[in-house]
C-alpha cells in the first residue's frame, strides 16, 4: 500500500463515515486514496481549513462518534487551529490528519512549501496527544493508537502529522481490526461508597453537571441518581440537556446562587467545576463536594474533599447502586423547585428582545432539533435561558467562547445527524467568519437553518463601550452584504423576518422542507445580557463556568 491507501484502510477498519477535508499539493495521495473508498467514506470539502475542524466537532458533540477533519501543513493546520482549540476546550473527540512538508526536510529552515517550524509541538498546545507517522506501516497503528486516545480518559483532540513523501511511498502494510474501546475507570470502591454515605444522610444535596456527562452518555444515570436523592441538578452550559429542562430536578446556574447556601453536599460530575465563585456562592466552605471526573487532574483542586476518578455513567451506575443503602426518605421537592424555576425564568424574561427571540425559536422547533449557539446577543441569553430537552442538542464553545464558530459547526452536526433538524444561531458579525461556507451547504445539500440576527455591528463589544466606556466607540461598526441576496446567489434560499412573531413564520416555513434556508433577522441595538447576568450569577462573564 502507499501510505495514503493505509491511511484510508484504518479509517475504513474504525468505522470512520465522514472526513471533513481540504486538499493540497502535500495530501494529494490522501485524497486519491479516499477516492477508492468513497462507498464507505464520505468526503465533504470546505472552502477554509477553519471550517473542517469547527464540522467535525460538531459531528463528534451531537453523534459521540469522533469527527475526523484533514488539512494542509502550516496554514491550514493554523487555520484549523481554532476548531481544535474549541474542540479541546469542549472535550470533544476530533482527529486531525494534518499534512507536513517532506520527512527530510522537517525542521531544517529550508523555508519549503507550508513549512512551520516545530509544528508538532505546537500542535500539542490544543491536542491530547499528537505524533508523526515517517513510514507507510506506521500509519494503521498510528490511527489505532489515536482512537484508543479519543476513547480514553477526557476526550480531546488528537493528531497525526503525515509527509507527503510518506503517503506516496509503498510498502507492504498490515492493517488491524479497529481497537476495543478501552475500559472506562469505574472508580474507586472504599471512594464511591463513601460518597454514597454522604449524599445518602444529606439533608440537602445538589448536583452539577457538565459537558462530561454528554460525552459518557450518562443521562439516564444521572436522572435516576438525582431523583432518588430528590437533588437539583444545576446544568453548566456544556451540560443543557444532560436532563430535560420540562424535569423539576432541571435547573441553571443562576438557580445556583439560591440553591448553593442550603446545599450540605455537591456532587460535581463531568465538569471542571474550577472557578473561584462556584464554591464561594454558599454561606462558608463547609459543604461538603464530592468530585466525580474522568480526567485525574481535575480532581482534588481547590482542597476537595472526595475526588473520584470515574467515567461518569460508570461512577453515576456505582453512586445509584449504592446509594440507597444509605439514603433518608425524601419526599418531593417539586413545588419547591418548580418555583425557583419559575422565579428565574421571570428574571430572564426582563431582557427584551433577546428572550422573545430565543423562545420563539424554541417553540418552532423540535425537541430533538440541534441547537448551534454562538456568541451573539439571542446566543447569550441562550446560555442560562434556553431550556434543551434532550442530551447532544445544545451546542456552545465552551471557556474558548470562539466566535464565528458556530456556522460551520451546525454543518457538521447535520452531517452526522440527517434525520434531525438543525438550527444555527449567529449574530452578524461571527457569521461572517465562516460565510463561505454557504457554498458548503449548497453544494453538499447541508440542510441547516441558519439564523443571523442583524445589528450592523459587533454588538456585545459596542454594548460594553456603551455602558463601561461612556460610549466611546471604536472597532465595532460592521457593512453586511444583503444576506437573503447572498444566500440566494451561493443557492441557498433566503428570508428576511422581522420580529420574533416573524421569525415563527420564517421557521415555520423553514421546517417543511429539508433543505438549508437562511433566515437574516434584522435587530436593532439590543440591551446587553450581561448586567442582568452578572446579578443572576454575581460573577463578571469571563470567569462564568462552561464546562
Amino acid at each position: 500500500m502507499t501510505g495514503g491507501e493505509a491511511l484510508a484502510a484504518a479509517l475504513v477498519a474504525h468505522e470512520v463515515a465522514v472526513v471533513f477535508g481540504l486538499p493540497g499539493v502535500q495530501l494529494d495521495w490522501a485524497f486519491d486514496a479516499l477516492y477508492a473508498v468513497q462507498d464507505r467514506i464520505r468526503v465533504i470539502h470546505t472552502r477554509h481549513e477553519q471550517a473542517t475542524s469547527y464540522m467535525a466537532d460538531g459531528y463528534a458533540r451531537t453523534t459521540g462518534r469522533p469527527g475526523v477533519c484533514l488539512v494542509v501543513p502550516g496554514p491550514g493546520l493554523l487555520n484549523a487551529a481554532s476548531g481544535l482549540a474549541t474542540a479541546y476546550a469542549c472535550s470533544s473527540p476530533v482527529l486531525c490528519l494534518a499534512g507536513q512538508i517532506a520527512s527530510d526536510l522537517i525542521d531544517r529552515g529550508r523555508g519549503v512549501l507550508h513549512e512551520v517550524p516545530r509544528q508538532l509541538e505546537l500542535a500539542g498546545s490544543f491536542t491530547k496527544w499528537a505524533a508523526r507517522a515517517l513510514a507507510p506501516g506506521e500509519v494503521p497503528g498510528l490511527v489505532a493508537t489515536a482512537f484508543e486516545q479519543l476513547a480514553s480518559g477526557r476526550p480531546r483532540p488528537v493528531l497525526i502529522e503525515l509527509p507527503p513523501d510518506v503517503l506516496a511511498a509503498t510498502e507492504d502494510v498490515a492493517v488491524p481490526d479497529a481497537v476495543r474501546r478501552p475500559s472506562r475507570p469505574t472508580g474507586d470502591p472504599d471512594l464511591l461508597e463513601a460518597a454514597a454515605k454522604k449524599l445518602g444522610r444529606a439533608k440537602s444535596p445538589l448536583i452539577f453537571a457538565g459537558g462530561g456527562i454528554h460525552a459518557a452518555e450518562a443521562w439516564e444515570e444521572l436522572r435516576e441518581l438525582a431523583e432518588m436523592l430528590q437533588a437539583p441538578v444545576v446544568m453548566t452550559v456544556n451540560g443543557k440537556g444532560a436532563i430535560s429542562a420540562r424535569h423539576y430536578l432541571a435547573q441553571n446556574m443562576i438557580a445556583a446562587r439560591e440553591l448553593m447556601p442550603a446545599a450540605d453536599v455537591i456532587l460535581a460530575v463531568g465538569t471542571r467545576f474550577a472557578l473561584p465563585q462556584v464554591t464561594e456562592w454558599g454561606p462558608n466552605g463547609n459543604q461538603t463536594v464530592i468530585h466525580l471526573d474522568a480526567e485525574p487532574s481535575v480532581n482534588g483542586r481547590r482542597g476537595r474533599r472526595l475526588g473520584i476518578v470515574a467515567d461518569a455513567r460508570a461512577g453515576l451506575a456505582e453512586l445509584v447502586d449504592r446509594v440507597p443503602r444509605h439514603n433518608r426518605k425524601r419526599p418531593s421537592r417539586e413545588d419547591e423547585l418548580t418555583a425557583v424555576k419559575e422565579r428565574i425564568d421571570d428574571l430572564l424574561f426582563e431582557l427584551q428582545p433577546q428572550a422573545s427571540y430565543a423562545l420563539a425559536i424554541r417553540e418552532e422547533i423540535p425537541d430533538d432539533a440541534i441547537v448551534v449557539n454562538e456568541s451573539t446577543q439571542v446566543g447569550y441569553w441562550n446560555w442560562v435561558g434556553f431550556p434543551v430537552y434532550e442530551p447532544r442538542t445544545f451546542i456552545a464553545p465552551g471557556y474558548q467562547g470562539t466566535l464565528g464558530y458556530g456556522f460551520a459547526t451546525a454543518l457538521g452536526a447535520q452531517v452526522g445527524n440527517p434525520d434531525r433538524r438543525v438550527v444555527s444561531i449567529n449574530g452578524d458579525g461571527g457569521f461572517m467568519f465562516n460565510v463561505q461556507e454557504l457554498s458548503t451547504i449548497a453544494l453538499h445539500n447541508i440542510p441547516v437553518i441558519t439564523i443571523v440576527f442583524n445589528d450592523n455591528a459587533y454588538g456585545n463589544v459596542h454594548a460594553f463601550q456603551k455602558q463601561f466606556f461612556h460610549g466611546r466607540y471604536i472597532a465595532t461598526e460592521l457593512r453586511n452584504p444583503d444576506f437573503v441576496k447572498l444566500a440566494e446567489l451561493f443557492g441557498v434560499e433566503g428570508r428576511r423576518a422581522e420580529g420574533p412573531e416573524g421569525l415563527r413564520v420564517a421557521l415555520r416555513e423553514a421546517l417543511k422542507h429539508d433543505r438549508p434556508v437562511l433566515i437574516e433577522v434584522p435587530v436593532g441595538e439590543m440591551p446587553s445580557p450581561f448586567p442582568l447576568l452578572i446579578r443572576g450569577l454575581k460573577a463578571a462573564p469571563w470567569n462564568w463556568p462552561c464546562e
